[in-house]
């Protein structure tokens, strides 16, 4: 299934080079937001996060331009986008930032009338969307997945079954963690009996000084780099998203992808049209196109996260799905599972404040 893997080889070798700055633009529009033309959309989108083909056939089929930007954390997306200086039309990103986004009214109803093949995204991906858009009138799913440990079984003893394994003294300097304050703080919290979702401060302090004993065997905190690492055996364990697990996996046969015991978080990346965008109808005809079976198909195999898009898991068999629970998780592992919501500004500010200082201990 795996027929595009080769198109990724690049990133996997050469590294994130996303991390020269937290936001790039990456074709035709201009850094200060002017448009070439009235027929352009403005997509914003996580980094290496669409097969880029699939652009160049769609500007063919449709006759729209599309500039195309990518960033590289949901913080980094919202500050670029309330910034102002580009006006986006549709935005990619996760569960809990498009909660606060929506909270906020940031975000333009999407007319599922003018979409032919939106009933290709499956009822289970519908309900899970109900966390943060209740309605299900402002977001489309993209891809989703979980959080998990992504180990590899030559520098291990055992399964790290476990958010406990994190802290193990015994791989000091052969831990990487998630350079996300959210991602990061889910196995110290769950390891306390807390929710992903808690407020209390006392609980997220908890956690906070959970991550600052834990730091002094940590050796890096990385986003996408992460699968890179992993797979050039550089460390033992990586706290990572299942999908960057699974490319991982791609080029390294020793490593094994587990979602803890104790639970973890389910996120979903979906797509919004944001206000002050300059083209909805185009915005609607790329959601459309890219709910399209072909078009979708192509895409998860390029990407290779879990595809909410029921037409493509009919087309994958039972042998694939069960040589790779990273993507097709068992329902058991779902249910012990959660999915981020936004936790209001208080305790979005309380987050930052302890993000930095555990970053500076």
């Amino acid at each position: 299934m795996r027929k595009n893997v080769l198109k990724r080889c690049v990133s996997l070798i050469a590294g994130c080079m996303i991390l020269a700055s937290s936001v790039l633009l990456t074709s035709c529009g201009s850094s200060d937001g002017e448009r070439k033309s009235s027929n352009q959309i403005v997509v914003f989108n996580y980094g290496d996060y669409i097969d880029r083909d699939l652009i160049d056939k769609f500007e063919k089929e449709t006759g729209i331009e599309v500039a195309y930007e990518e960033f590289l954390t949901p913080e980094a997306m919202y500050t670029k986008y309330k910034n102002g200086s580009v006006k986006y039309d549709l935005i990619c990103c996760s569960d809990y930032m498009l909660d606060k986004m929506i909270k906020e009214g940031e975000v333009e109803k999407i007319d599922r009338s003018k979409m032919k093949n939106i009933d290709n995204i499956g009822k289970t991906y519908w309900e899970l969307s109900k966390s943060f858009d209740p309605t299900l009138e402002y977001t489309v799913p993209y891809f989703w997945g979980t959080v998990g440990i992504l180990y590899n079984t030559k520098m291990m003893d055992h399964v790290p079954d476990s958010w406990n394994d994190l802290w193990d003294k015994k791989y000091s300097n052969n831990i990487i963690m998630q350079n996300s304050v959210r991602d990061s703080f889910i196995p110290a919290l769950i390891r306390n009996g807390s929710d992903i979702n808690t407020t209390d401060e006392g609980e997220l302090r908890r956690a906070l000084e959970d991550l600052k004993n834990q730091k002094e065997i940590v050796q890096s905190y990385l986003v996408d780099e992460i699968r890179d690492d992993m797979a050039n055996d550089q460390a033992a364990m990586g706290l990572i998203y299942s999908g960057e697990a699974s490319l991982a996996r791609d080029y390294n046969d020793a490593l094994e992808y587990v979602v803890p015991k104790e639970g973890s978080d389910i996120w979903m990346d979906s797509f919004v049209i944001p206000k002050g965008g300059k083209n909805y109808d185009g915005a609607v005809k790329f959601l459309d196109f890219l709910c399209r079976e072909d078009v979708a198909m192509t895409n998860f195999e390029y990407v290779y996260y879990s595809t909410p898009n029921e037409k493509v898991l009919e087309q994958i068999d039972d042998e694939e799905k069960e040589g790779n629970p990273a993507i097709f998780p068992d329902e058991s592992v779902l249910k012990r599972c959660d999915i981020f919501s936004y936790l209001g500004k208080d305790t979005e500010e309380l987050y930052n404040r302890l993000w930095k200082e555990l970053k500076a201990y």
